[in-house]
């Protein structure tokens, strides 16, 4: 089989259908399946996709783990050689995963890969293409990120929206990974509960010898901050996320620069809760 898509749903059953309904209409010439994996959603509706999609494989965990122990359970039943973490609430927009994955067939270090993203109002969503957090990009992304543009060193807006090029980081909401690659370097740090995840398994195959890729030829819908809900729970688990990758990555080696960082994030954090209020 060429293909696993892993999706992980929490309380998000009608963009997850809408999402499944995309996948059934443009992916084609592919031999692939798609495993869902629910993480204790407190909205059970989500099983009553499990009749109108009979090929796909659905997965109830008992708890809610987080993003990334979810992902690393359904991965373990995942037949694919290649795998897809997706989120629920984007959308396929047309027949291109066979052009991604020959691709990715043609790259021999090949680490992972990301697309070009936009919201239902069309605006390209910067994040699909991004630096590894650094302390100059990090203050730069932490308090110019009001801004409608956000950070030019963070977000690499020196690589055009319709580019293919080798970056650094892609978002976890579509994510193309060789199987065998992604077990041989551990699969995603469950540390991480939400957010973080994917900028620390984009680092780790930079880490490991590994290429990632922007593939800015083709488009996925992002229903961004849809399936999310701003809050103090939220903030705590954002900021936090940043705060176990400064720990794991500059904490020993480069200390001042994690001294900055840590004084940064908790700096933003309380900006962050007061306008919440």
């Amino acid at each position: 089989m060429k293909l696993s898509v892993i999706i992980v749903n929490y309380n998000v059953t009608q963009l997850l259908r809408s999402c499944l309904l995309s996948l059934q209409k443009y992916i084609q010439e592919i031999e692939y399946e798609v495993i869902v994996i629910d993480n204790a959603s407190t909205d059970s509706s989500w099983s009553d996709l499990i009749p109108e999609f009979p090929n796909v494989h659905f997965i109830s965990s008992e708890i809610n783990g987080g993003f990334s122990k979810a992902n690393n359970r359904a991965i373990q039943t995942a037949k694919g050689e290649y795998i897809l973490l997706l989120n629920p609430d984007t959308e396929f927009e047309g027949f291109y995963m066979k052009e991604l994955l020959d691709f990715a067939d043609s790259q021999p270090s090949f680490g992972c890969l990301g697309v070009r993203m936009h919201d239902a109002e069309g605006s390209f969503l910067p994040e699909s293409k991004r630096s590894v957090p650094d302390m100059f990009n990090s203050f730069e992304k932490l308090f110019t990120n009001f801004k409608k543009n956000g950070s030019k060193s963070y977000y690499r807006n020196d690589i055009e929206e319709n580019a293919v090029a080798e970056v650094e980081v892609m978002t976890g909401a579509f994510l193309l990974i060789k199987k065998e690659v992604y077990e041989k370097i551990g699969g995603l740090d469950e540390a991480y509960f939400m957010y973080g995840e994917d900028i620390d398994l984009c680092y780790t195959f930079l880490r490991n010898g590994y290429k990632n890729f922007y593939y800015g030829k083709v488009s996925i819908l992002h229903h961004k901050g849809e399936s999310t809900i701003r809050n103090d729970v939220y903030l705590r688990r954002f900021y936090g996320a940043m705060q176990i990758f400064i720990d794991k990555y500059y904490k020993e080696s480069k200390p001042v620069q994690y001294s900055f960082l840590k004084a940064g994030l908790k700096l933003r954090y309380q900006i962050e809760k007061i306008r919440l209020k």
